[in-house]
């Protein structure tokens, strides 16, 4: 797109941000007959006012300091077309939520409580390296047969050694699984060896530690309507003095620039 080419030079690390390094939730939606990732607003609000974004924030720009200021540098993006104000409709594609935009609310400023649908793939960079690779793997599994024989025994000890690690990691989860049974019978509740093996960790987290006893995590007490209702009314509440003594110290402040000066 031309709008898109048009951006300055120091917003568009921003609009690289929030599509790769961001995290920002998106789901998949269809619009004009295309699928297409969008957000919500509030997740774009929160990309930018984390430390991650700091590291990459344009020296031309202020700095993000708060929800205002994320929502003012999100307005300023918004001409270019990286992403469109869209409204969910109840049709459904595959499973995709069919979006549409609503022309009277195009010019709208950014709204954290809007969908937003991005128009933007990203940096094809990796995408394009990551293709050529697959050609260059195909080729060479291809080419296998005229490799030299010193390459050829080399992979062979490869994958020998692949699938040895392999049968490892299966004869340790079964072990763990037979000594777990074992101790939940004779000491309940049971030891499980490398209790992190196949937790969300790194390789080196997955055997430490060695071994723990089988505690279940305590379970989280679900608040009542009455006490959720009370939570939010205080937090009204708080806000509402917030308001209140920011407003009073406001109006100190200026009665206090007001007051003439002694004469001597």
């Amino acid at each position: 797109m031309e709008q898109q080419k048009a951006i300055p030079r120091e917003l568009l690390p921003v609009v690289q941000y929030l599509r790769s390094k961001a995290e920002v939730k998106t789901k998949t939606g269809v619009l004009g007959g295309k699928r297409h990732d969008y957000f919500k607003g509030k997740a774009a609000l929160k990309a930018l006012l984390s430390p991650s974004y700091a590291k990459i924030h344009p020296s031309g720009s202020p700095p993000i300091t708060d929800e205002a200021a994320a929502s003012a540098l999100l307005n300023t993006i918004m001409p270019y077309t990286f992403f469109v104000r869209v409204e969910r409709t109840e049709q459904s594609i595959a499973g995709a939520k069919v979006l549409q935009i609503n022309p009277e609310r195009m010019n709208q400023t950014f709204d954290g409580e809007s969908y937003y649908a991005w128009l933007y793939d990203g940096n094809q960079l990796m995408v394009i390296a990551g293709a050529a690779l697959m050609v260059l793997v195909v080729l060479a599994g291809v080419m296998f047969p005229l490799w030299p024989m010193s390459l050829r025994i080399g992979v062979w000890y490869l994958s020998m050694a692949a699938l040895g690690f392999v049968g490892l990691f299966f004869v340790i989860a079964i072990i763990r699984l037979i000594l777990y049974i074992i101790t939940w019978i004779a000491v309940s509740p049971g030891i499980w060896l490398f209790p992190n093996l196949f937790e969300d960790v790194g390789f080196v987290d997955s055997f430490i530690p060695l071994w723990a006893w089988d505690i279940p995590p305590p379970k989280k007490v679900k608040k009542s309507k009455a006490e959720k209702q009370a939570e939010k009314e205080q937090k009204k509440a708080n806000k509402k003095n917030k308001l209140i003594n920011g407003t009073q110290e406001a109006s100190a402040a200026s009665s206090g620039n007001d007051t003439p000066a002694k004469e001597d």
